[in-house]
């Protein structure tokens, strides 16, 4: 059953964050510029991802159609001139942070899903999930000092963007993230 027309599909369900992105911006590369892809994924998160992934490249974000357990995002390419990937520049290591927790009143932002923070998270972390944030941005103090954390410092780089974007000042993005934290961590298991 075919939803919307498109030049290309990319499977790219099972897999989780970033590999959609990945495998998005690889098959993007060999797309003309005006076609669009559908991306067939069934990590919940890769809306939020997806969307901002294309908002940063340039590329058109069209809209994500769910059919059951999979998410069918749409893509179009824009021209070339359009679609060069920003990366945020304010990074901190996780090593970095990890001493900064000891001392400073910081904010630590994690944009992961509601689902990975619940299971594994830094101590008095705020959870804003990438896809809520732009509609949240209201709850965080734009004077304090704001680390962002997701699982591989992908999702964490869009966010930085948009917070800065949003008149945030002193924002960084923590790589690589939970996926090699070894900090303290709070979970549900307890």
């Amino acid at each position: 059953m075919e939803f919307i027309k498109s030049n290309v599909k990319l499977d790219a369900k099972g897999l989780a964050c970033p590999m959609p992105i990945v495998k998005t911006r690889k098959a993007m590369k060999e797309l003309e510029n005006g076609q669009v892809i559908e991306v067939q994924a069934t990590d919940r998160g890769s809306k939020a991802d997806i969307k901002a992934w294309a908002e940063s490249t340039g590329n058109q974000y069209l809209g994500t159609i769910e059919n059951g357990e999979v998410l069918l995002h749409y893509l179009r390419k824009s021209s070339d001139e359009n679609t060069v990937e920003k990366k945020f520049e304010n990074v901190i290591s996780n090593d970095e942070l990890n001493k900064k927790l000891q001392s400073e009143d910081a904010i630590i932002l994690d944009v992961r899903e509601e689902a990975e923070y619940v299971f594994n998270h830094i101590p008095n972390a705020v959870s804003i999930p990438l896809g809520e944030l732009e509609n949240r941005l209201t709850e965080l103090n734009k004077d304090r000092e704001i680390y962002i954390v997701c699982r591989t410092g992908s999702r964490s780089d869009l966010a930085a963007q948009m917070l800065v974007s949003s008149g945030f000042t002193s924002v960084y993005n923590v790589i690589p993230g939970m996926s090699e934290w070894s900090g303290e961590t709070v979970s549900i298991r307890g």
